[in-house]
């Protein structure tokens, strides 16, 4: 067995994972090492020139025994899930000129006998998880003209003489490790260069000013370093700059003028810097700009009225989070190609050009926190009729941003044509009105901003069946109804709808991530279901009108005190800073078997009102009455007709009914004198229907509450039936003026 035969064995032996049975039916004994896949030989000799296992799904560890193909010239070995350390005998390969190990899971440290191999002219160990310093003996090999370690954790410095013993080197790619120190002025050396990326690092200092004699630099990438000073005016020099990007760094002071000059620039990207001043009006002239990024600067002036007429080509203009005034120029509409606008968080003003529904291929459009207003006598002034002049099948904006305007009005139905709609903020305007029914064909919006404006009434139904649907910001509104089937989306993550008018119990449907009812008149208790949550991460019903148990598991056992503040009928653990739950062990009123026929109608209103309020049309004297009333119903032993009942409560329609229960329906009756009576209307198709109206007649006559008149008095054996309601004298319950049924 040859040396090179036993060393491909005993990569393969390495292996434990190889998902199309290369290795296992292919690298056999017995069959010629020279025709296994991936392996190329010397046409002279049988010996491995070449070994090319790229993307084959393998894992395992890299043999030492590599280090025994003495004649490899190309190992790829990319794509693949091999683990562990370079092996060190890799530097045993003095014939190597290209070494390709990138996006495997390899660690520890870059052997430092890769600087050993003499011949090589590509290293590419990108996407990985190395760690360590970069061998400085790398760049004293002379033939190197590639080096690819993006996306590593490499740390350290890179050697003052980068270039000085590798002059035939034409990429240097160490982007996305944590690499630090300055920029060695010798890179500027490297005269045959053409890609420079050193971005996502820890850099510090200046930019080399001799940056500008790399004449053969199309690509420079330095963006989210330590970076400061000013933009050197030599950068200007390289007329073969494609890409040129400095954001997320410190720079200081103006755009160089100069940058005109740069013709071939396609992607120019200064963001998130402290540049000053006006934009250069030649940068507007760069024909074969496509992406043009200044956001989060300190630029000012206004944005030129020629800004489309020079730049056919641009697809991204982002000039938000600056100082820039006046109007959105016309001529923006010329810009055919833009893809995304951002002009948000600055100081423009005016209307919104009805020329941006001329931009068929937008899909991104953020204006907020400007002064854009509307004029809304004109119908094409409603801020959004610029944006859906598209028909159908061209509306292809997925975000758009509209809060922190001067917006009035009513959100036009016209937004339902914006169907490709993924995120929508018309937070923080002056709009009012109801949400229109439009919203239902918004398939696709998974994000609603509507915060800080004074729109009211009740939600759209629909957004419970907006399943892309995911957060939703509706606080400081005026909304104060929430269908039932809203909370049917159970894949909501996020909603916010503090500060409204929100009233009633709180829905046990609740089953989202995030949620913030604040600054509402929910009632009644949390569910005790709540506790089963294990999303729940956030949950604020502070001020409102809950009462009863705060639950004290799941979810709960992470909530302080500050979600449950203002909330004055609440109790639970001391944590809470509420009373602790008090636990009634006084003997009942009443016996077992009576409570379980009126407990579950008895809940169904504030009070259990049993009878209906009985009252007559004729006056009587005040002296006819007891001195236990003091209102001015007059009663008497009077027969109440069936029909007013029915008009009272609208021939029981679905909207007066406000409880409901096992063995009767509670309806809201207004009665002819105004007064209101809550109506009971009993099953009796129900066996036990009979049983409990007697029943709770008795329990009515023991109860005390500040809502509720005592019994007056009854003729005979008190109401011992259904049928002779009409004929027995009535239980008199007075409701307080103080609490809506």
């Amino acid at each position: 067995m040859s040396t090179d035969e036993s060393s491909l064995l005993a990569l393969k032996a390495q292996i434990t994972h190889d998902p199309n049975n290369i290795m296992v039916k292919n690298w056999t004994k017995g069959s010629y090492f020279c025709t296994w896949i991936g392996v190329t030989c010397s046409r002279r000799r049988p010996r491995v020139t070449g070994l090319n296992l790229f993307n084959m799904g393998l894992r395992g560890t890299i043999a030492n025994e590599i280090g025994s193909l003495s004649f490899l010239k190309h190992l790829n070995i990319s794509n693949n899930s091999f683990i562990g350390q370079i092996p060190y005998e890799i530097g045993h390969l003095r014939r190597l000129r290209e070494l390709r190990i990138r996006y495997n899971q390899l660690n520890g440290q870059i052997p430092l006998s890769i600087g050993l191999l003499t011949n090589l002219e590509m290293l590419d160990l990108s996407g990985n998880n190395l760690i360590g310093t970069i061998p400085w003996s790398i760049f004293n090999i002379s033939s190197l003209q590639g080096i690819d370690l993006y996306k590593n954790q490499l740390s350290g410095t890179l050697p003052p003489s980068i270039c000085h013993h590798s002059p035939k080197l034409k990429f240097l790619i160490l982007s996305k490790n944590q690499l630090g120190g300055n920029i060695p002025r010798s890179l500027t050396t490297c005269a045959e260069l053409n890609e420079i990326s050193l971005g996502y690092n820890n850099f510090i200092g200046n930019i080399p000013t001799q940056i500008g004699n790399l004449s053969q630099l199309q690509y420079l990438s330095l963006g989210v370093n330590n970076l400061t000073g000013t933009i050197p005016i030599s950068v200007t020099n390289m007329s073969n700059l494609d890409t040129f990007d400095l954001s997320l760094n410190s720079f200081h002071g103006a755009i160089p003028s100069e940058m005109g000059r740069l013709s071939n620039l396609t992607w120019l990207n200064l963001a998130g810097n402290k540049l000053d001043g006006d934009i250069p009006q030649s940068i507007f002239n760069l024909s074969k700009l496509e992406l043009l990024d200044l956001i989060d600067n300190e630029l000012s002036g206004n944005i030129p009225f020629s800004i489309g007429k020079g730049l056919p080509r641009l697809s991204c203009l982002n000039l938000g989070v600056n100082r820039f005034s006046g109007r959105i120029p016309k001529s923006i509409s010329n810009l055919s190609k833009l893809n995304r606008l951002d002009i948000g968080h600055n100081l423009l003003s005016g209307y919104i050009p009805i020329t941006l529904g001329n931009l068929q291929e937008l899909q991104y459009l953020r204006l907020g926190e400007n002064q854009f207003t509307n004029d809304l006598s004109t119908p094409e002034q409603d801020f959004l009729t610029p944006l859906t002049k598209c028909n159908m099948s061209s509306c292809n904006l997925l975000w758009l941003g509209l809060g922190g305007n001067f917006l009035n009005g009513v959100i036009p139905e016209s937004l339902g044509k914006l169907t490709s709609l993924q995120r929508l903020e018309i937070n923080n305007n002056k709009l009012q009105g109801s949400i229109p029914l439009s919203f239902c064909d918004l398939k696709n919006l998974y994000y609603l901003s509507l915060f800080g404006n004074k729109l009211y009434g009740q939600l759209p139904s629909c957004l419970g069946d907006l399943i892309s649907l995911r957060e939703i910001y509706l606080e400081d509104n005026v909304f104060n109804s929430i269908p039932t089937n809203f909370w049917s989306n159970e894949l909501i993550q996020k909603i916010d709808l503090d500060n409204n008018l929100f009233d009633g119990p709180m829905p046990p449907e609740i089953g989202i991530g995030h949620l913030d009812i604040s600054h509402n008149n929910i009632s009644g208790s949390i569910p005790p279901s709540f506790e089963s949550l294990a999303n729940l991460r956030y949950f604020n019903v502070s001020f409102n009108k809950l009462s009863g148990e705060i639950p004290d598991g799941g979810p709960f056992k992470n909530f302080t005190a500050d979600f449950f503040i203002h909330n004055k009928g609440m109790c639970g653990a001391s944590r809470f800073k509420v009373e602790v739950c008090k636990k009634n062990e006084h003997k009942p009123l009443v016996n077992y078997r009576v409570l379980r026929y009126t407990l579950p109608s008895i809940a169904i209103v504030i009070v259990a009102i049993t009878i209906v309020i009985i009252f007559t049309r004729h006056r009587r004297a005040a002296s006819s009455f007891s001195p236990l009333l003091n209102t001015p119903l007059r009663l008497a032993h009077e027969r109440i007709s069936y029909s007013e009942i029915v008009r009272a409560t609208s021939n029981f329609d679905e909207e007066n009914l406000i409880g409901r229960g096992g063995l009767a329906l509670v309806y809201k009756g207004v009665f002819s004198n105004e007064m209101i009576a809550a109506v009971k209307v009993f099953n009796l198709d129900v066996q036990s229907a009979f049983k409990s109206f007697d029943t709770e007649c008795q329990i009515m006559r023991n109860i005390r509450h500040k809502n509720l008149v005592k019994p007056r008095e009854f003729v005979g054996n008190p109401l011992n039936s259904l049928e002779n309601l009409e004929t027995s004298t009535p239980l008199v319950l007075e409701v307080s003026s103080e609490e809506k049924i």
